[in-house]
């Protein structure tokens, strides 16, 4: 009997190839032309992630592909406002919206670690409440499309519009990494997009609500959260 050996790579082999060829290829591509790339090529295991500062990068995914998995992470600790721009964005857009919920309630997270854990060990509370609701929440798909820009930090000067996501296997899509506020403020006013109204009262960059402040002037749009700490990311992206 003879037995045949398959030289092809290994399917995670091949995702990352996919992804550094792509993002040589779209990185002067427009946005809406990288989603509806990734929709073609992953079809139902491709989402979107939001965390409902505003729905741009939804918006443009509902265009590439409409019914498209829009994630959301509930941590317990959001603003209402961020709620309430959550549900709007589930009645207006043309999208899926899925919640995904840490597997503590704030209240079970208190009783097993101790009260505001996210200021004795912010790294472990957004571990918990964020990274790794994700990374299960990701299990069904292929690629993910998340709406980082490299104008918002240093940290993220570097962000490619299609990348690997080594730790998870995936696709990372970042179809707005080129944009800048202006850009953003621009196809908000275009298309009628949904915004958080926090963005409107001094928040630059909205997450849990104990963890961020208003930005102050000449501050860039991640300063106001974890202010005080070295802490600039929550692990969802490095």
């Amino acid at each position: 009997m003879t037995t045949v050996t398959s030289t092809e790579p290994p399917r995670a082999e091949r995702l990352r190839e996919l992804a550094e060829r792509a993002g040589r290829e779209l990185e002067e591509a427009p946005a809406l032309e990288i989603l509806r790339w990734a929709a073609d090529t992953f079809g139902p295991r491709f989402c979107v992630t939001a965390s409902m500062a505003d729905a741009v990068v939804a918006h443009l995914a509902a265009r590439a592909r409409p019914g498209v998995d829009v994630v959301f992470l509930d941590t317990g600790y959001h603003f209402p406002e961020t709620i309430g721009t959550r549900d709007a964005v589930a009645a207006v857009l043309d999208v899926n919206v899925i919640t995904l919920t840490p597997r503590l309630t704030v209240a079970e997270q208190d009783a097993e670690y101790g009260p505001r854990l996210y200021e004795r060990d912010p790294d472990r509370c957004c571990a918990m409440r964020k990274v790794e609701v994700l990374e299960a929440g990701l299990a069904d798909y292929d690629a993910w499309a998340t709406g980082l820009r490299r104008d918002e930090s240093p940290t993220r000067a570097g962000t490619p519009v299609v990348g690997w996501d080594a730790r998870r296997g995936k696709v990372k899509i970042a179809p707005i990494a080129r944009w800048t506020d202006a850009d953003v403020e621009a196809y908000v006013a275009e298309h009628g997009v949904l915004t958080n109204p926090l963005l409107q009262d001094g928040y630059a960059s909205i997450g849990c609500a104990p963890c961020t402040r208003r930005t102050l002037a000449g501050e860039d749009a991640r300063a106001g959260r974890w202010a005080g700490l070295a802490k600039t990311e929550c692990g969802l992206h490095g």
